[in-house]
């Protein structure tokens, strides 16, 4: 699943993980406090101050790696089936999405319950605006700035505006 190969998402080891990181995430949301914040990041790596609003979601929290100064507005949503590395001075405004699992294209396929994943990188001093989505396989570089509700589905160069 994390190096991009076909998964079975249904798998019972995987639902239970997931199980662990909706309650871990239950938990701070239910009482977002700087105490209650451990729920969360006990889940993933985190290397400096970690600011986050309440609705926060993610699949696994184990695949999330978070540099200094991270701020997320509410109702956040990392689904981290791949890696999700994000660096220093990054915000997040209010529901914004990051994708790393995908499906087929085929219908057939899909019926399989097989997925994919694919790794999120998002530089430092990255700011992305309120409703973003953010594509499997995307690397964002440092210094960008991503307007409010854009899908970003290919990667981005440092210092690019990006407004879909």
């Amino acid at each position: 699943m994390r190096c991009g190969m076909p998964f079975y998402g249904a798998h019972p080891e995987l639902r239970q993980l997931r199980e662990t990181a909706r309650l871990a995430c239950a938990k701070f949301n239910a009482h977002p406090s700087k105490g209650n914040l451990r729920h969360v990041t006990r889940l993933f790596k985190l290397f400096g101050s970690v600011n986050i609003e309440p609705g926060f979601q993610c699949d696994y929290g184990g695949n999330i790696e978070i540099g200094e100064h991270f701020y997320a507005n509410f109702n956040c949503v990392i689904l981290d089936s791949a890696p999700v590395t994000i660096g220093n001075n990054v915000l997040l405004g209010p529901g914004v999405h990051l994708y790393t699992v995908d499906h087929p294209r085929d219908a057939a396929e899909r019926k399989l319950g097989l997925c994919s994943a694919r790794p999120i990188s998002i530089g430092n001093n990255v700011w992305i605006g309120g409703g973003a989505k953010i594509l499997p396989d995307v690397s964002i570089g440092d210094d960008v700035i991503i307007g409010a509700n854009a899908v970003v589905t290919r990667s981005l160069a440092p210092g690019i505006r990006f407004y879909s």
